[in-house]
């Protein structure tokens, strides 16, 4: 006679009876969706569990900050140990929350103003860090195996049923609920306010399981707002430099810009020192990137045909929505942003990435971390990286092919272009034997060195002395020598001598100002479109309007 074990029923369903649980738990606190905004805390308590993984939307911009500061007051002993996705580590009571033992591991994207303080508690062991991410890689990440448990969330406004306006801040609102939402995960939206009718409905009600009215309206930073009256006459030499050198050169008409001083000089450039090249109409038609406020001059002359932006921008609302033929605006004039659709027009959609950085080494390798300051990238190495999975072509994207390659087949490459003075303020070089990364991710313990663009894509870097051809070398010891030209005194400047620089530029690896058709003694500040933050409102006709902090007093 023989015997069988009778084995139980596999449940497929455990993550959402889990959930009934916690939404059962708080039925006493809450008025359908809706959670008083004095009981969050208390809310937040019952909803989340020790261990679980939290996403907070902290992006560089939008900041769920209610949501951050009523997470930030739960008692430890009852939730503790949890692992935080941060787009952005943004506000001190996110780092609060590990030195409080509510949570212990984080995978973010970009730490910005926190990011001495979040060195400081790797090294301390605090918190101990998952990966850095790019952007689009912790979005993905969400919908596979970083799937949040509780997702805390900011929006404008809710309707009775739970939909909810995120206005011109859309950003990754929709991915981090959707992510949330189809896993069974709890989704809990903070709002500025609770009315009748939304403008339009950003987030499904079915994806919301709990509102709050915040306490007071979110925080929104104006992280892409650069003033004019800060470029400096370097700054519009290396946009001379890039303009000619790169833009014109290879007839980039898809770009994204990377946020900074840099970059805001080019866009200042394009209606006054680019024009005079005829160039418009052939560079700078697409992109991908916030709208930025030194942008108006060049959109208002008609250089500017399509923008994707990740996010808004604040102060630029009324002017957005002045120009939906230029940005993505819904029927009520608003821009809809999304930051990981942006992120994939970055990677795929354009044909270059240009943005400035801490730290290049002689192979061209770039970060922003560094000694005592654990930046992240945000969108950096997303942007700046070749993909490999493209397959349409166009002009500037061919004009990479380097023949036809090891395989026989002729592909193009992304530009990825640095911008880099060779030395930082405070005389600290640009140019290093090798970047802080490295250290700075052996002491953390990380596996990979958190560098932020890997040489190999870099095509072009800038300074200065000139412009190399990085996507040329032949050789590593070609790239070293090609870095080495255009470091000026800085500790890589003595690698290449006159003799191989000489070479360097009659092969085309490096060019020097006057190989490019650039007059040092011109770049001055008087070729901007725009001298100041009034002069930016002047070209808008008064549709922009500068943050308090930008105004003059």
């Amino acid at each position: 006679m023989t015997t069988s074990t009778i084995q139980a029923p596999t449940l497929w369903d455990t993550d959402r009876r889990n959930k009934a649980e916690r939404i059962d738990a708080v039925s006493s606190l809450v008025n359908g969706k809706f959670i008083p905004t004095e009981k969050i805390t208390e809310a937040l308590e019952l909803l989340i569990q020790p261990g679980d993984r939290v996403a907070l939307e902290g992006n560089n911009q939008k900041q769920a900050d209610f949501l951050s500061r009523s997470l930030a007051k739960v008692n430890p002993e009852r939730i503790h140990d949890l692992h935080m996705l941060f787009p952005s580590i943004s506000r001190p009571e996110h780092l609060d929350l590990f030195e409080d033992g509510i949570a212990s591991k984080v995978d973010f994207a970009f730490s910005g103003q926190q990011s001495a303080r979040t060195a400081q508690l790797v090294e301390d062991g605090t918190m101990q860090v998952g990966a850095i991410h790019t952007y689009l890689e912790l979005y993905s990440r969400m919908f596979l195996d970083l799937a949040p448990r509780v997702s805390l969330v900011a929006a404008v406004s809710a309707d009775k049923d739970g939909n909810l306006f995120t206005g011109p801040n859309t950003e990754d609102t929709p991915t981090i609920s959707e992510a949330t939402a189809y896993r069974s995960g709890i989704v809990i939206a903070q709002v500025n306010e609770i009315v009748d009718s939304l403008p339009r409905v950003d987030i499904p009600g079915s994806w919301v399981d709990f509102v709050v009215e915040a306490d007071k309206p979110f925080e929104v930073e104006a992280l892409f707002t650069r003033d004019p009256r800060q470029l400096t006459d370097v700054h519009v030499l290396l946009a001379m430099l890039t303009i000619r050198g790169v833009y014109e050169k290879h007839q980039v008409t898809s770009l994204n810009h990377g946020v900074g001083l840099d970059t805001a000089a080019i866009e200042l450039l394009l209606p006054t020192y680019a024009e005079r090249y005829g160039l418009k109409g052939k560079i700078c038609t697409h992109w991908a990137l916030n709208p930025h406020p030194n942008l108006i001059p060049a959109i208002e002359t008609g250089w500017v045909q399509r923008i994707s932006a990740f996010g808004g921008e604040v102060g630029m609302s009324n002017y957005v929505a002045a120009r939906p033929d230029i940005f993505t605006t819904g029927p009520d004039g608003s821009l809809r942003s999304n930051r990981m659709a942006a992120q994939s027009a970055g990677l795929y959609a354009t044909d270059m990435f240009v943005g400035s950085t801490l730290q290049i080494d002689p192979y061209g390798n770039s970060s922003t971390v560094t000694a005592g300051r654990l930046a992240g990238f945000g969108g950096a190495p997303n942007l700046g990286s070749d993909p490999r999975g493209r397959r349409h072509s166009s002009p500037a994207w061919l004009d990479m092919a380097q023949g036809e390659g090891q395989l026989g087949i002729q592909r193009g490459q992304k530009l990825v272009v640095q911008i880099a003075e060779t030395f930082n303020a405070g005389s600290d070089p640009k140019f290093v034997e090798q970047l802080d990364a490295v250290a700075v991710g052996k002491k953390a313990g990380m596996e990979i060195a958190p560098v932020m663009i890997y040489g190999d894509d870099v095509t072009h870097l800038v300074s200065e002395e000139g412009v190399a051809y990085l996507y040329k070398a032949q050789s590593l010891e070609e790239r070293r020598m090609a870095v080495s030209a255009i470091s000026g005194v800085s500790p890589l400047g003595g690698i290449a001598n006159a003799d191989d620089i000489a070479e360097l530029r009659r092969n085309g690896l490096v060019g020097f100002p006057e190989d490019i058709g650039v007059n040092p003694s011109e770049a001055s500040r008087t070729l901007l479109a725009a001298h100041s933050m009034e002069s930016l409102v002047e070209w808008s006709g008064g549709l922009y309007e500068p943050p308090a902090k930008f105004k003059s007093r």
